[in-house]
């Protein structure tokens, strides 16, 4: 029977296993996730265990996927998770007020945002928005749907993209 790296719990942070369920508290937040019957998890002093139970076809798939998960809950309630948008283009601006992103992206109307619970929108310039969040999942999937809103284009690069996105250009039409 394979064993995954362990994981280790750093100080602050309190892992709690009851049946499949593992309850994770740390300074930022607490979460909570439901890991798939085929896993075996297991707590000892400084270090959280997965294993694929025996006798099941995908275990090691989903024991991979849970330790994938567990650690990422861990990071996101010891340091938190942060993506970076820019907003490229003349006019293009973000405002956050309160749970509410304002942008402006050269549409006719002004677009805002509802920011979701558990996630918090910075504005510290006009053209960078900061999600930051204790769910990695949370905010990517809050980062990709401000972006959706404008995508970068190929042709002069206008749009929201991520910080560390780097956009492909195509030349201009040829007469």
């Amino acid at each position: 029977m394979a064993r995954l790296t362990p994981i280790s719990v750093p100080s602050g942070v309190d892992v709690s296993i009851s049946g499949q369920t593992v309850n994770i508290k740390g300074s930022k937040g607490n979460l909570a996730h439901e890991v798939h019957p085929a896993v075996e998890i297991s707590r000892d002093e400084q270090a959280v265990n997965f294993a694929p139970r025996a006798g099941e076809d995908n275990g090691v798939a989903q024991a991979g996927t849970a330790r994938s998960l567990i650690h990422n809950m861990i990071v996101g309630v010891s340091e938190g998770f942060e993506k970076k948008l820019e907003l490229v283009g003349v006019g293009y601006r973000a405002q956050a007020q309160g749970n509410t992103l304002n942008l402006t992206l050269g549409f006719s109307h002004p677009v805002n945002y509802k920011v979701p619970e558990g996630i918090s929108v910075e504005t510290p310039s006009q053209t960078e928005v900061l999600v930051k969040g204790i769910d990695k999942q949370k905010v990517g999937q809050v980062a990709a749907e401000i972006r959706a809103y404008r995508p970068p284009e190929p042709y002069k690069g206008k749009g929201v993209k991520y910080a560390d996105e780097h956009i492909v250009r195509k030349e201009a039409k040829k007469k």
